[in-house]
């Protein structure tokens, strides 16, 4: 039976038996270890929401044990934007990369900490607790960026939109499905911006079959 782990790109955590390829946290423990499940009113335990790798150190977790609990995500792309950032010890390249960007990004002398992104990450994420929308054109959206689709979503790759599934990505029948319209974008506003100034994320193998 499927855990409630699995991370979709509207940040909601839903159980779903296809394996991701990266990890993650929402700062803390956010489920019951006896049950297994998440608490009914509780989706993240601090602002310090990451994407990791699903090894590392040749680490052994019981998940969903008594530990922080551990979120899955179809690729890198899916998790920023639910609003997760790359975690500073097993992907410290990728961290320093995303927080250079952050830094140019938003003309700061110094490099960013963790602590100060997840604040502004935080506050870009959420709106009364649910998940921030932001009206945009099409066009406008940089690759790596996801909008809410029927139900579901879609991802800008190479400059074309791609359907998003738990599984992996599918190829739309209308390549121009999103042309002159303005969508609901799900990437939050600054890590929009990071990837439009270069922050390329780790795309799931399906990409290459587009």
């Amino acid at each position: 039976m499927a855990l409630q782990n699995r991370v979709f790109p509207s940040g909601d955590i839903v159980a779903d038996p296809a394996r991701g390829t990266f990890m993650g946290n929402r700062g803390g423990r956010i489920h019951d270890p006896e049950t297994q499940s998440l608490y009914s009113r509780r989706r993240w335990a601090s602002k310090q929401w990451i994407c990791c790798k699903t090894e590392f150190n040749r680490r052994q977790r019981t998940v969903m044990g008594k530990g922080y609990t551990e979120l899955f995500f179809l690729d890198e792309a899916v998790a920023l934007s639910a609003g997760h950032r790359p975690c500073f010890e097993c992907r410290r390249q990728d961290f320093l990369h995303f927080a250079e960007v952050w830094r140019k990004v938003r003309r700061q002398k110094k490099r960013p900490t963790a602590k100060q992104m997840d604040d502004v990450l935080h506050a870009e994420r959420l709106s009364n607790g649910e998940k921030s929308i932001t009206r945009i054109f099409w066009e406008q959206l940089p690759n790596g960026a996801f909008v809410a689709h029927e139900g579901g979503a879609v991802a800008k790759f190479n400059g074309q939109p791609v359907i998003w599934s738990a599984s992996g990505y599918l190829k739309p029948k209308d390549a121009a499905m999103f042309d002159d319209r303005l969508v609901s974008c799900l990437t939050p506003k600054t890590i929009l911006a990071v990837l439009a100034r270069g922050y390329t994320p780790h795309w799931h193998e399906s990409i290459d079959d587009i």
